[in-house]
């Protein structure tokens, strides 16, 4: 009898022990670690939204994608753009996640033009707005691309850095 309760104890503890590296396992190989490793835009752009006040920008679909920087929606995974509410605002914030990573170059030309276009437009007709042009961060990170045109384009570049770390 002795023996029966002794295997029992044993065989108990190994099936728990057992179980327990299989939950381990298990969830350490669940979707969400790949999510915070490999953000989508949208979700940097969450994380803008709370770092500085956006209310007021209108959010753009794919057709202001295309017809702002000329990039079409195919070429990306995910993108957030928010653009001014007035065409005498400079504000713009844009996050893109690109598909495929050897048109990252490509796509940040695009969006170099479209910054050039509007450098020229705001130049002479609103220097305010023309200061916020000059000090905008373009940058890139593996399949990421971050344009900010705003006076808190500094705290966006962190949120977008920390967000890819």
């Amino acid at each position: 009898m002795r023996n029966i309760i002794k295997s029992f104890n044993i065989k108990s503890v190994i099936t728990i022990f057992a179980c327990t590296i299989t939950l381990v396992v298990l969830s350490g190989c669940s979707g969400k670690q790949e999510t915070s490793d490999n953000p989508s835009a949208i979700e940097i752009g969450k994380q803008i939204k709370q770092t500085t006040n956006i209310e007021e920008m209108k959010e753009g679909d794919h057709k202001k994608l295309q017809k702002l920087y000329n990039i079409n929606a195919d070429e990306v995974d995910s993108f957030v753009l928010f653009t001014a509410p007035t065409n005498i605002n400079a504000d713009e914030i844009t996050v893109i996640k690109v598909k495929d990573m050897k048109n990252v170059d490509t796509m940040k030309e695009k969006i170099s033009n479209r910054i050039e276009k509007k450098s020229k437009s705001f130049k002479d007709y609103l220097p305010e707005e023309y200061f916020l042009i000059e000090k905008h961060v373009l940058k890139t990170k593996d399949s990421y691309i971050l344009l900010a045109i705003s006076k808190d384009s500094d705290e966006i570049e962190k949120t977008f850095d920390k967000a890819l770390k």
